[in-house]
């Protein structure tokens, strides 16, 4: 639908939408993300629950429970003007490196990874907030670079430095896909942003070189890589989450099973409930209910892109970017792990997976990326400050074709 407004005797097309601003899709997108995620929670786990804890709603309480939390987070988050960040941001890096370090002596050993910190019965993974304290790192070195029109040396980039020190502690846990996650996406933002090709070149053939060795390095890492697009060579080895997890997608058909009725989670996929939830989503609700998931995936994606068109300042663009590149990204990943595409890694799919910390972090994220959309709308209405007005029209960011 579209109208027409007159603006000083020029008549102007303006396209209608059912939406005031982007923050509206994102609220509903992630509600939407939220109600699936938390159903198929206590789907996936009431098994293991009740078998485990002699209580099916044992997953479903915690899950709750970090729930209201995140959805707090959120609300704070998006309440705070995101500029504040750029100060809070070394407090935030002093905390998440203490807790990186306290993890690798005093963590709770888990499937042979010292990961978790344990407070009163729930389980904190510093991991997961050093993929968000990564992105602010990044977003305030490359905010500062634009500004000034300096060129961007990430070899010479002390923060760049800082954030691979981080991945560096995530990885002694060991757990290669998250620390990939808290520097890769950094070093996406850089390169969209835009940095010499030279260097591109340069950091991607060191990246290839340093992830063959970390994989060479831990044998079972290469005999997941090896049985990745054979997984059935060793079906009951190495391979068997893969082909359960294919299996479990497939066997959903088209309309799939039925909520509750999917059979994959009576110990037979193994983390059903956390890095492979989405099989069992997918085995209970079908190829249709996959769809779904996609689309409202793509649709936050494409949220982000007008949120960081419309932000009001390089900063808030670049953040933003930051923000679609870890959540949707992070998506993308797991869908590819869980569909076989990828080797098993870790990676947890947001909104849907079960996880307190990775809940937390997203949500915050997603509290962030709000308030960049509120004040980018207050600038589009005119009731912004004159110097929010003078920062919105700075010179707008420029990403490589």
């Amino acid at each position: 639908h579209f109208r027409i407004r007159d603006e000083g005797g020029i008549l102007m097309l303006i396209r209608k939408t059912p939406w005031r601003n982007e923050s509206e899709p994102v609220i509903v997108i992630m509600a939407v993300l939220l109600l699936l995620g938390t159903i198929n929670v206590f789907s996936s786990s009431f098994v293991l629950a009740t078998t485990s804890y002699n209580n099916p709603y044992y997953f479903l309480i915690r899950h709750a429970v970090w729930l209201v939390l995140g959805i707090f987070v959120c609300f704070v988050c998006s309440r705070v003007n995101y500029h504040r960040w750029q100060g809070i941001t070394k407090w935030l890096l002093l905390v998440t490196v203490g807790a990186l370090i306290l993890v690798l002596f005093a963590g709770v050993v888990v499937n042979g990874a010292r990961r978790w910190l344990s407070f009163a019965g729930f389980s904190v993974q510093p991991a997961e907030f050093a993929k968000l304290t990564g992105i602010l790192i990044a977003a305030r070195f490359l905010t500062v670079m634009m500004k000034h029109e300096r060129k961007i040396d990430l070899l010479k980039a002390p923060p760049y430095w800082i954030i691979f020190f981080m991945a560096a502690l995530v990885e002694l846990e060991p757990d290669m896909g998250t620390a990939c996650i808290v520097f890769g996406v950094p070093f996406l933002m850089a390169f969209l942003v835009g940095i010499p090709w030279k260097q591109v070149k340069v950091l991607f053939f060191v990246g290839i070189t340093a992830l063959i060795g970390l994989i060479v390095w831990q044998p079972y890492r290469l005999l997941r890589v090896k049985t990745t697009y054979d997984p059935w060579s060793d079906a009951q080895g190495v391979g068997y989450q893969a082909v359960q997890s294919m299996s479990t997608i497939g066997s959903g058909g088209l309309w799939g099973m039925g909520l509750g009725e999917g059979v994959s989670k009576y110990e037979y996929l193994p983390e059903a409930h956390t890095d492979f939830a989405f099989a069992i989503f997918a085995q209970e609700h079908g190829y249709l209910g996959v769809l779904l998931v996609i689309a409202l995936f793509f649709m936050l994606a494409v949220c982000c892109y007008y949120i960081s068109a419309r932000a009001r300042d390089i900063y808030g663009q670049i953040l933003t970017l930051g923000i679609m590149l870890l959540v949707v990204g992070q998506a993308a990943g797991n869908l590819f792990m869980v569909s076989g595409t990828f080797p098993v890694v870790g990676i947890p799919l947001p909104f849907i997976s079960y996880g307190g910390s990775s809940l937390l972090v997203t949500m915050a994220s997603m509290g962030i990326l709000l308030n960049i959309c509120h004040h980018g709308f207050q600038v589009q209405r005119g009731e912004a400050r004159p110097e929010e007005h003078d920062a919105a029209h700075q010179a707008p960011l420029h990403l490589v074709k």
